[in-house]
């Protein structure tokens, strides 16, 4: 596995889409801010560590309206090959505001709703829908 934070969000997509109601995934402190604001904007409806030490797990509750998933999709925008960082005028709305930008800031992991209100530019490292 070479991006790990795409990996998070491919198995949170493909469990909506096959019905799961939790997907799990090896941990990390960043996955875990990026549920943490997945969880704050509804896209998720909960996220929790399991395990210690080196067997620690995430798992996290997938969201569904109706019968259809909450996350339609997602796209990465920072890879490990080529890292992409914005501004902050150069933050925009995601499919007219029906999306949701996140992005790793010195201020932490925030939207990029947060990242404008806050002033800062930083990563931006993928958009859901």
């Amino acid at each position: 596995m070479h991006d790990p934070i795409a990996d998070m969000l491919i198995r949170i997509k493909n469990g909506g889409n096959a019905g799961k109601d939790i997907v799990e995934m090896p941990f990390s402190n960043l996955k875990e801010a990026i549920a943490k604001v997945l969880f704050a904007e509804g896209y998720i409806s909960s996220y929790a560590k399991k395990g210690k030490k080196v067997q620690k797990t995430l798992e996290v509750g997938i969201v569904y309206e109706g019968k259809k998933p909450r996350v339609a999709d997602v796209a990465r925008m920072s890879k490990p090959s080529r890292r992409y960082y914005l501004s902050v005028d150069e933050i925009k709305p995601v499919k007219n505001g029906f999306g949701l930008l996140v992005m790793s800031t010195p201020k932490g992991v925030m939207t990029g709703d947060e990242a404008k209100k806050s002033q800062v530019g930083g990563e931006a490292l993928f958009k859901i829908w």
